[in-house]
């Protein structure tokens, strides 16, 4: 396999790293207005995701450091195009994290609504736009005979592309309330096991007619096996959800976002960035890759350095995956109190 081939579905994989780990961040994020009676409640959630938010938005900075060694055209044309949304996202990831930092540094009920609403808006945002943007280079947009894109803002806010970005926003809200129910014990566990279910049901439908319109448009054999094996793994997830088996549910839930980003990819190759336009002005993994000797570093640096990382984080979640509940909160609390 040619090392430009090799690095597209490298890419791949971290963008799927991405949207599975920070996925179920943006889900939990999202939850709040909807599993929460109370502040104990909202710490309980938030503790969930607490120690491993930042190490799971880590993969977004990796993805695009590849982007730009690997395929600096694509990164070039993409980034630029798309910079107010891919500004806005950045900024809503910061709003985010600075939330989860400065929410308990005050015991006023305001203070603490204010970064609440922070902490949704943050998460709801980058989950919707990360589906407009990727069904949009899925569609091609405009591009001049230099590869720069010259369309507008609005013309990114297609029909095409706002269903990716609601099909995203699903998933990951789905994906994070089921983290919910395998991370929590007791009332709130059940309530996120109901919401689950309910939510499960809406995103089968949009996530369906999303990948269909994928898969007869833009699509590949390999694309229908992909978005196949995804709808599949969403439906098991949603009837492991109906059997309170919350850990096939996120593996399957997990199996479902890598697939629907694999089916993404699949449509796209061997194209980076089509031109809709002109055929002639669009990025492909050959004009748009770094040359040969840059690929060859850059793939004996993941040789090395990916198998670190994915033992390092594995040996995280082993070591957090105690569940959460209101009891442990107040004892933690209580304890630093004293």
């Amino acid at each position: 396999m040619e090392l430009n081939i090799l690095w597209f579905w490298i890419i791949a994989a971290m963008f799927i790293g991405y949207f599975v780990l920070d996925g179920f961040d943006f889900g939990v994020g999202m939850s709040l207005p909807f599993l929460c009676k109370d502040d104990l409640d909202r710490r309980v959630i938030i503790n969930t995701i607490g120690p491993v938010w930042d190490l799971n938005e880590t993969w977004v900075i990796v993805a695009g450091a590849s982007l730009f060694a690997a395929f600096p055209e694509w990164y070039a044309t993409m980034f630029s195009g798309f910079y107010l949304a891919l500004l806005v996202i950045l900024l809503a990831l910061i709003v985010r994290g600075v939330s989860f930092e400065y929410r308990h540094q005050r015991p006023e009920s305001v203070w603490k609504a204010r970064f609440d609403l922070m902490i949704v808006v943050g998460s709801a945002v980058p989950a919707l736009l990360w589906g407009v943007a990727f069904a949009n280079v899925v569609q091609g947009v405009q591009l001049d005979a230099g590869h720069n894109y010259i369309g507008t803002f609005f013309d990114l806010l297609n029909p095409y592309a706002l269903l990716g970005g609601l099909t995203t926003l699903l998933l990951f809200f789905t994906h994070g309330v089921v983290f919910i129910s395998l991370k929590t014990e007791g009332d709130i566990r059940q309530r996120a096991q109901k919401l689950a279910v309910k939510a499960g049901l809406v995103t089968i439908l949009v996530a369906a007619s999303f990948l269909l319109w994928t898969t007869l448009v833009f699509g590949s054999v390999a694309t229908a096996v992909f978005a196949g094996v995804a709808a599949a793994a969403l439906i098991a997830s949603f009837l492991a959800n109906l059997r309170g088996s919350e850990g096939w549910a996120f593996t399957l839930m997990a199996a479902t976002i890598a697939f629907a980003v694999l089916t993404l990819f699949a449509s796209l190759f061997p194209d980076v960035m089509p031109a809709s336009n002109d055929a002639a002005n669009s990025l492909t993994i050959d004009n748009a890759s770094s040359t040969p000797y840059t690929l060859q570093v850059m793939s004996w640096t993941a040789l090395f350095a990916m198998p670190v990382i994915l033992l390092y984080q594995g040996w995280t979640y082993w070591v957090l995956r105690k569940r959460v509940s209101r009891k442990t909160v107040t004892a933690a609390v209580d304890s630093a109190v004293h």
